[in-house]
C-alpha cells in the first residue's frame, strides 16, 4: 500500500530515513509476499524472481556501503500518491492479467443463470473459452515468421493419381472403420434463406442434407456397410435440423448429432462479454459458434468420440455440408487403412488440397514449418508477402476444407493439451453500434498438431462448394447429372474445370431473386466465364459458351430471349422483350 502525504506533518517532500536492519527486514518480508501471491496466481517467472533478488542485494550492498562512507542511511522520498510510471510491457501484462481476472467473474455470473441440467456441459463450453480468451491475450505478434517458412518436403503432398484402388473384398471392413462429420452450424441467411443452409433446395428439390444421406445410404447399401453420419450443429441449426432428420429414419444410415460450442461475443472496448445472461434464444446476437476448429473438443465433450474409439471405429471424414464434392473416397480410406497403407506409423491426419487458380487465391495453403505440415491462412500473412501468398507458383495448393482425422490421435491431443490452433480475431459491428470480438479457430489448423500429417493433391471435382448463387447456377445446370446424390460432371464437357462466374449481387445474391431471373437454367456445357450485372433476366433454352458478359447500366433492363446462343458475346444497353 503506497503511502499518503496527508498522514505526514509538512510537505510531502520530507525526508525518511529508516533503520538499515528494519529497512532489510521491510524488503525481505516483500519479497516473500510477493512470491507467496505470485504462486498463488500460478505465476512462475523464474527470471523475474531472479532479477528481484540482484535488485535487493544491490541495494542492501548499496546500504552498506553508505553506512561504511559516514553512517549517513540512505533516504526515501515520498510523493504522496505519485506512482513511477512502469516499464510498456509490464503494464500491458497487468493490464491482461486485469482482463482475465475480470473475465472469470463474468463467467461465473453467467454460470450462475444456467439451468442444473445443462450446468455441467456449460462448464466444459466455458473452460474452452477461458482458455482460448487467455491466448488471445497473451499471444501477441504473428504467428508465422515468413523467413523461416520452409519448402514442403518431397513427399509431404501425395498425388492422387498414385493411391491405389483396394481390392473389392476388403472395402466392407474399411468403411466399418470410418465416421463422415458434416459441419452443419451454418445458416442461409447471405443466401437470402431461413434457417440451416443445409435445408437449401440445390438440385432436383433435393437439400444438401437430402445429398449428403443418398451418399451414405447408398455406400451401405452397396457394401453392406454400416457408415454412421455426424452432424455438428451450432446453437442457429440445432432445432430445425433435429426437425428435418426425422424424415430420414427408415434410411439405412445411422444418423447422429452434437452442437459446437457457444461463445459469448466480447465487447471491443472492455474486452469482457457483452452477454448478461444464458438465455440465448432471448439474446442471441450476444452469443456466436467460434468456427469449426472447436470440432475436435465438442466433439469429445459429446461422448461419440470415445463411443466410436470403443465400437471400432478408426478414422473421421470432415468436410463442409455445402462443399458437394466431398463425398467418401475409397482410395483415400485406402491409403489410411487399406493395401495402400505404408510405413509402420499410422497417418493421423490428412488434408485435401487441389491446385490453386486465379479463383482461389484467398484460400489457405500447406507449409513446412518448424519441421512441421501445417496450414497457413491469408490472415496470418504480413501485408508485404501477400503478393507472394498469392501466387499460383509459389503456393500452388490451396486447402479444401476436407479432412481425415485418426480418431485416437484426436483423443491423445486433446487429453495431452497440446491441441493449439491459430485464433481468428474475428471483427464485427452489431445491429445497434456496438463493436464486438469473435475468437475463432479453423479445423485444418490443427494439422500441426498430429504426427503423420499428410496433403493429398485431389482433382477438383472434390471442391465444389457452394457458397453463393453463382455456385448454385452451375450445380443446377446441364454441367452436372446426379448420381446416388453425388455431382458427376458431363462427359460433354471437354475439360474438367468449371466456368468461372460472377453474378451481380444487387439483383442476383438473394436464392428467390436469382432463380425468378430465369425461366430455366442455360445451357453451360460450353461456356468458360459469365459474368452478370444489372438487372438482367433469361428466357427458356438459352446457350452461353466462351466468354459471355452481359451488363445492364442502372436503369436499364436486358432480357436475354428464348432460344438465344451467346458466344463469346458482350451484350449491353437495353433490350426488354414484353408480353403480348
Amino acid at each position: 500500500m503506497g503511502l499518503c502525504s496527508s498522514c505526514f506533518k509538512g510537505s510531502t517532500e520530507e525526508l525518511l530515513t529508516p533503520d538499515v536492519d528494519v529497512r532489510r527486514q521491510q524488503q525481505r518480508e516483500a519479497a516473500e509476499r510477493r512470491r507467496i501471491e505470485q504462486e498463488s496466481r500460478g505465476i512462475k517467472d523464474v527470471d523475474k524472481v531472479r532479477r528481484q533478488q540482484q535488485r535487493a542485494m544491490e541495494q542492501e550492498r548499496r546500504e552498506q556501503e553508505a553506512s561504511r562512507m559516514g553512517g549517513q542511511q540512505p533516504t526515501l522520498k515520498v510523493r504522496g500518491h505519485q506512482r513511477v510510471p512502469s516499464d510498456t510491457k509490464e503494464f500491458h501484462e497487468a493490464t491482461k492479467r486485469d482482463a482475465l481476472m475480470r473475465l472469470k467473474k463474468d463467467l461465473d455470473h453467467l454460470l450462475e443463470t444456467v439451468e442444473d441440467t445443462r450446468k455441467t456441459g456449460v462448464q466444459k463450453e466455458m473452460c474452452g473459452f477461458e482458455a482460448l480468451y487467455h491466448r488471445f491475450l497473451q499471444e501477441d505478434g504473428p504467428s508465422v515468421e515468413w523467413d523461416r517458412i520452409e519448402k514442403l518436403p518431397e513427399g509431404a503432398v501425395k498425388d492422387y493419381s498414385t493411391i491405389k484402388s483396394p481390392q473389392e473384398g476388403h472395402i466392407r471392413d474399411m468403411l466399418d472403420k470410418l465416421v463422415v462429420v458434416k459441419l452443419n452450424g451454418g445458416l442461409g441467411t447471405s443466401m437470402g434463406c431461413h434457417g440451416p443452409k443445409s435445408v437449401i433446395p440445390v438440385r432436383s428439390d433435393l437439400t444438401f442434407l437430402d445429398l449428403t444421406v443418398q451418399q451414405i445410404e447408398h455406400l451401405n447399401k452397396k457394401y453392406n456397410a454400416n457408415v454412421p453420419l455426424v452432424l455438428m450443429n451450432s446453437f442457429n441449426t440445432d432445432v430445425d435440423t433435429e426437425k428435418v432428420i426425422r424424415k430420414y429414419k427408415g434410411f439405412q444410415v445411422q444418423i447422429y448429432t452434437f452442437n459446437q460450442s457457444c461463445y459469448p461475443r466480447i465487447s471491443r472496448d472492455s474486452l469482457l462479454p457483452i452477454a448478461k445472461d444464458f438465455d440465448i434464444e432471448n439474446d442471441i446476437e450476444a452469443w456466436y459458434p467460434p468456427g469449426h476448429g472447436d470440432f475436435y473438443q465438442s466433439f469429445q465433450n459429446s461422448g461419440l468420440l470415445k463411443k466410436f474409439i470403443e465400437e471400432g471405429r478408426e478414422y473421421c471424414f470432415l468436410s463442409n455440408i455445402d462443399n458437394l464434392g466431398a463425398t467418401v473416397d475409397i482410395k483415400i480410406l485406402n491409403r489410411l487403412i487399406g493395401d495402400d497403407r505404408q510405413g509402420d506409423k499410422p497417418i493421423e491426419f490428412v488434408m485435401e488440397v487441389t491446385d490453386k487458380t486465379r479463383a482461389d487465391v484467398k484460400g489457405g495453403t500447406l507449409i513446412n514449418y518448424e519441421n512441421k505440415l501445417r496450414l497457413l491462412e491469408i490472415a496470418q500473412v504480413p501485408k508485404e508477402h501477400v503478393d507472394d501468398f498469392k501466387s499460383v507458383k509459389t503456393f500452388k495448393f490451396f486447402n479444401t476444407n476436407n479432412i481425415w482425422a485418426r480418431l485416437e490421435s484426436i483423443e491423445r491431443v486433446l487429453n495431452a493439451k497440446t491441441m493449439n490452433m491459430e485464433i481468428i480475431v474475428n471483427n464485427k459491428t452489431l445491429d445497434n453500434g456496438m463493436r464486438v470480438i469473435q475468437l475463432e479457430t479453423a479445423v485444418g489448423a490443427a494439422m500441426k498438431c498430429f504426427d503423420g500429417g499428410i496433403g493429398i493433391n485431389v482433382p477438383r471435382s472434390r471442391f465444389l462448394p457452394v457458397k453463393k448463387t453463382s455456385d448454385l447456377l452451375l450445380v443446377m445446370s446441364n454441367l452436372y447429372s446426379l448420381k446416388y446424390g453425388s455431382l458427376v460432371m458431363s462427359p460433354q464437357r471437354m475439360f474438367p474445370t468449371t466456368p468461372l462466374v460472377k453474378l451481380g449481387d444487387n439483383h442476383f445474391s438473394k436464392v428467390k431473386e436469382f432463380l425468378a431471373r430465369f425461366a430455366n437454367i442455360p445451357d453451360l456445357i460450353e461456356l468458360d466465364h459469365l459474368t452478370v450485372s444489372g438487372d438482367v433476366t433469361f428466357g427458356r433454352g438459352v446457350s452461353l459458351r466462351g466468354t459471355v458478359i452481359i451488363i445492364a447500366n442502372h436503369g436499364d433492363r436486358i432480357d436475354i430471349p428464348a432460344g438465344a446462343i451467346l458466344e463469346n458475346k458482350i451484350v449491353s444497353g437495353n433490350m426488354r422483350i414484353l408480353d403480348h
